[in-house]
């Protein structure tokens, strides 16, 4: 290996070691007064349900919970709860709860119109099919490991399930608890109106307290209000939404039975219809729970769910010094992070080549990540550029919103056309990509190695590209963050002062500055302290450079205020200033649309010159209030103020009116009162990953479906208009190109181009057809991206939708429950119930055209299960369990869960008898017993009892039971440690026992009388240096990337002395 493949690999192996790669972290309704919106419902739910499992899993562990489980949970409560008071952020749970909450409000958009999906007009039967179709898509991608695809249709599935609430009149009907029938499409409908059967009356002016006709609720009909935003048109006596939007409302009977909010037409009985929703969405998330586990359950909600280690790696032949050290540093973080809260939830490996990339492989396994990793190969690649974006688009769209990407490489983008989409789904997921580029300035010209492999070397235009993808995700091309603290990037460069604030809550602050080597800056304190680039150590930082990056790990133990840096380059250069902090943000924008739901998630880039909103959400909100959210644009500098209002529960909306046109961050700055001690409150001051870009044009696409069958298609409309101040400017004219793609390689056709004509509203229209393959497995999730770019290609936006790949549903019916038998009677008495068992025996079966029982376990109850496997009479697979437990334990409650995951449940109770049987209980003593404990120390102690040493026990029941020692039982403790040693032995716990007790009592064993319990000799750990360790490397690959010289030893020696440094 030469010199320069030394310091090539020494400087990514450095690089990834001071990088802590798994220590980052990473709808709405309107807010009506006083009224709860889905998001605030599925907020509740989700919260509760969550808790109840980790309140459930700490008492199967003999562990403490004491939170109280009600609605006024918050996100961080409840994951504090959950990780048994350890610290952890609740800012990956906040984010999932959030993608739930968004898809929940988009049904209000992409659905307006769909009766259905809302239970207007009293489409029960197809609005519960929306809900079963929803469901299967949710429990599909788990069973794939798609949990995103899973939050999101469970989001979705969420909004239809609980308008049936406020929609319908099953609150007004007297019911008490959710209508379960809804989730359970194998139960029939009951005591639906007839279509010809008149349901309301006129509303006495404004009041339509009483307009539900009273046979109706006498017969106990359930109906909803029919709804129209453009017609009038209802069948005669029928009820109607209501509202203003509503122009069925206007025909007779007027008036409607919404319970939306409280000013609806029945809004008094909004909060009765919200609770009972939330009870709904519970018994919702229960059946998901069985189905899932608690286990991915919970990974499901967000909790416990660490940061997903995801990379994307280059295996052409240039690359096998670089997969090498990148197995080592994997394995090493890997193994350092096993059983910590720092655990990656999940690992995704994309390798890519040329022509091929992919597959994604996703797993929460890290012993098969590692299994995967060690396979890579470097091999093929025989012209330079290779498909780098490709294999970065499937992780975009595998790996969860908010995730950290790292892409190896060392050649320059094949397929760079998918620069825009891939920047387009960095701005949708929020996700931060890393690029770890080698040879990035070099200048050698193409030439084959000695190996027969072209050497490849990535120019500055190559590297250009990467660093812009890079820039626009928040990351560097060799940076990763946590908390984001302030980041700005100086393209052309110039001399320039950045201000940042340290509060109480920020711990572990990390400064990267990349540049040219000519680059020089200092860093002043809060406190006036002064360090400079020509001090690797001081007062402030310490200091490592390694190419072009300079790391500066701060001191600011009681330096809290505001801070400043000072660069001095005339090249181009970025600043970033991250740290560790419970307080942290996650943010969507919102657009005020008009109609009955108010606000909508704003898709692709935000208009030049219009209005939007932010909802920002803040973790570990109760000791802080945001003061200021801005719009910012280092390179203006232009800063947009948002008009600021709290909502509650540590969400603030901040709006933003004319925007210009730029690149932006989304900037807070507010107070936090964390420390007693202080009479005045701390400020802080965070700061978004993402780079926030505005466009002039507005592009917007729907699908009258979120899921596809595989061998079809689906039809996406699509519309492209120019706006002028964010509004489409109906005078316009221009043509656009067009490009569809999507993860997965489907096929797909879509125009090259569409032409906004003159005279034509200033819009134009087109149709991308995305076709599923015959063999895509049920619950693939698919991405699709549309792009629309202007003539001069100086502009550009998107939109991106996202589909489920799912099998028709066939079987709906939930696996059947026979009991067979319950047996014995168990005593009545609790004294006797630990010394009787009973069985209950019951056979499962899920039909003959059903999918078959995949799983069954105890829901309820403490004791043992065997499962056999039977044919019935009918051919029909049959399981029998036999569940056996203890008398104490009276109730059981088994679940099956077939292959499609519909849910049977089967309840058995045993008989107790009606008398206990007379007990005569006879005590008998025996001669006491010695314990003689011997040690090594120098005194031998003697402890002698003279309690009795046996106690017999005889009962006038038919069996007559007795336990006696025939002699006293002598415990001899040898041991080779000092007295003072404690020894935890595998003997059994009746016969550890250390006390001034009897030795002898209630001993029921036939083990010998002498019991000698021998300690081993302490572990000596012995800890030698790397300076005295001599490394040998030996490797599988070809011979040119074996490692076999000092710099390698001295690289991989490194490499562990850094790993330690960062992950212990």
């Amino acid at each position: 290996m030469t010199a320069r493949q030394t310091e090539k690999l020494l400087v990514v192996v450095v690089i990834m070691s001071l990088l802590n790669l798994t220590d980052s972290f990473q709808s709405l309704n309107s807010f009506a007064v006083n009224s709860t919106s889905h998001l605030d419902i599925t907020q509740m739910a989700v919260l509760r349900k969550t808790a109840e499992i980790c309140r459930d899993i700490a008492a199967s562990e003999g562990r403490n919970f004491s939170l109280n489980i009600d609605n006024s949970l918050s996100a961080d409560a409840v994951q504090r709860a959950c990780s048994s008071g350890n610290a952890s952020s609740s800012l990956l749970f906040q984010n999932s709860i959030g993608l739930m909450q968004r898809f929940n409000a988009i049904v209000d958009f992409d659905f307006q119109q769909s009766e259905e999906h809302h239970f207007y007009s009293e489409t029960f039967l197809k609005g519960r099919e929306v809900i079963t179709a929803g469901v299967a898509v949710v429990k599909s991608s788990i069973r794939r490991g798609n949990l995103d695809s899973a939050r999101r249709a469970l989001g979705q599935v969420f909004h239809t399930l609980q308008d049936f609430y406020s929609h319908s009149n099953w609150i007004e009907l007297g019911n008490n608890a959710p209508y379960n029938v809804l989730i359970r499409p194998d139960q029939p409908l009951k005591n639906l109106a007839e279509p010809n059967t008149s349901t309301c009356r006129n509303c006495t002016g404004e009041n339509c307290n009483d307009n539900l006709l009273p046979d109706l609720l006498q017969q106990g009909l359930l109906t909803s209000g029919y709804f129209n935003s453009t017609s009038s048109a209802k069948p005669s006596g029928k009820c109607s939404h209501g509202g203003s939007f509503d122009q069925t409302s206007k025909q007779d009977p007027v008036g409607g039975i919404s319970k939306d909010a409280v000013g609806s037409s029945h809004g008094f009985l909004h909060h009765k219809a919200a609770e009972m929703a939330v009870d709904a969405t519970l018994e919702l998330l229960e059946d998901i729970r069985i189905v899932a586990g608690n286990r991915i359950f919970l990974r499901l909600m967000g909790v416990f769910q660490s940061p997903v280690l995801c990379f994307v790696i280059d295996t052409t032949g240039t690359m096998g010094i670089d997969i090498f050290f990148a197995k080592m540093v994997v394995n090493s973080i890997i193994d350092s992070k096993r059983g910590t809260l720092q655990e990656p939830s999940l690992y995704i490996l994309v390798p890519f080549n040329d022509p091929a990339f992919g597959p994604a492989i996703v797993t929460t396994n890290a012993d098969e990540f590692k299994d995967s990793m060690n396979k890579l190969t470097a091999s093929g690649g025989g012209d330079i550029p290779e498909m780098s974006l490709s294999g970065l688009q499937l992780a975009l769209t595998a790996a969860p919103p908010s995730s950290e990407i790292f892409v190896f490489t060392d050649a320059p983008a094949k397929d760079s056309q998918l620069k825009n989409t891939i920047i387009g789904l960095i701005e949708s997921t929020k996700s931060v990509v890393t690029f770890m580029l080698t040879d990035v300035t070099a200048r050698r010209r193409r030439r084959r190695s000695s190996h027969g492999v072209f050497r490849r070397a990535l120019t500055q235009s190559d590297a250009q590209l990467y660093q812009d993808l890079a820039q626009a995700s928040g990351g560097q091309t060799i940076e990763v963050t946590k908390v984001t603290v302030f980041q700005a990037v100086q393209n052309p460069g110039r001399p320039d002062n950045f201000t940042f604030t340290v509060d109480g809550l920020l711990k572990n602050i990390i400064v990267y500055i990349t540049g040219a080597s000519s680059l020089t800056f200092s860093l002043n304190s809060s406190q006036g302290l002064t360090q400079s680039s020509s001090q690797s150590s001081g007062p402030l930082f310490s200091l490592i450079t390694v190419g072009n990056l300079r790391r500066l790990k701060l001191n600011t133990e009681n330096q809290t205020g505001l801070w400043q840096i000072s660069v001095g380059s005339n090249n181009p250069y970025s600043v970033k200033v991250i740290g560790q902090s419970p307080l942290d943000f996650i943010f969507y924008f919102v657009e005020e649309r008009e109609g009955v739901h108010g606000n909508n998630i704003k898709e692709g880039r935000i208009l030049a010159g219009g209005n939007v909103s932010a909802l920002v959400f803040l973790t570990d909100s109760n000791t802080v209030r945001v003061t200021e959210v801005i719009l910012f644009d280092s390179s203006g500098p232009t800063e947009v103020k948002g008009s600021l209002k709290a909502l509650g529960r540590g969400i603030y909306q901040a709006d933003f009116t004319g925007i210009p046109g730029g690149v932006f961050v989304l900037r807070l700055k507010g107070e936090e009162s964390s420390s007693t001690s202080r009479s005045t409150p701390n400020t802080f001051q965070r700061q978004s990953t993402l780079k926030i870009t505005t466009s002039t044009i507005f592009i917007t696409a729907k699908s009258s479906a979120t899921s596809i069958e595989a061998n079809s298609s689906v039809s996406v409309p699509f519309t492209v208009a120019i706006t002028t101040n964010g509004v489409v400017n109906d005078s316009a004219a221009g043509t656009f190109t067009v490009r569809a793609n999507n993860d997965r390689g489907y096929a797909s056709t879509s125009p090259n181009t569409v032409t906004i004509e003159a005279g034509s509203g200033g819009t134009a229209n087109g149709t991308v057809t995305l076709t599923v393959p015959a063999n895509a497995a049920s619950g693939t999730d698919v991405t699709l991206t549309i792009e629309a770019q202007d003539a001069a290609a100086t502009d550009i936006n998107y939109t991106v939708l996202r589909f489920s790949v799912i099998e028709r549903v066939t079987d709906i019916a939930s696996p059947v429950c026979q009991e067979v038998s319950i047996s014995p009677i168990c005593p009545s008495s609790s004294s006797l119930c630990a010394s009787s068992q009973w069985e209950f025996i019951a056979n499962f079966t899920d039909g003959i055209s059903g999918t078959g029982i995949e799983s069954i376990s105890i829901s309820q109850g403490n004791g043992t299960l065997n499962e056999i496997k039977m044919v019935g009479a009918g051919g029909e697979s049959i399981t029998r369990v036999t569940y056996s437990a203890s008398c104490c334990f009276l109730n059981v409650e088994l679940v099956a869960v077939d292959r499609v995951g519909n849910v049977g449940r089967c309840v058995g109770q045993v008989r107790q008898s009606t008398t206990a049987a007379p007990v005569t209980t006879t005590v008998t003593t025996a001669a006491p017993a010695t314990t003689t404990v011997t040690t090594a120390a120098p005194a031998t102690t003697t402890v002698t009892t003279a309690a009795p040493a046996t106690t017999a026990v005889t009962t006038a029941a038919p069996v007559t039971t007795a336990v006696t020692t025939a002699a006293p039982v002598t415990t001899a403790v040898n041991t080779a440690a000092p007295a003072t040693t404690v020894v935890a032995t595998a003997a059994p716990a009746t016969t550890a026992k250390a006390t001034a007790a009897p030795a002898t009592t209630a001993v029921a064993t036939a083990a010998p009388a002498t019991i000698a319990i021998t300690t081993i000799a302490p572990v000596t750990t012995t800890v030698t240096t790397a300076a005295s360790v001599t490394t040998a490397v030996s490797t599988a690959a070809p011979a040119s990337t074996a490692v076999a010289t000092a710099a390698s030893v001295i690289s991989a020696i490194t490499t562990t002395i850094l790993l330690h440094l960062v992950y212990f």
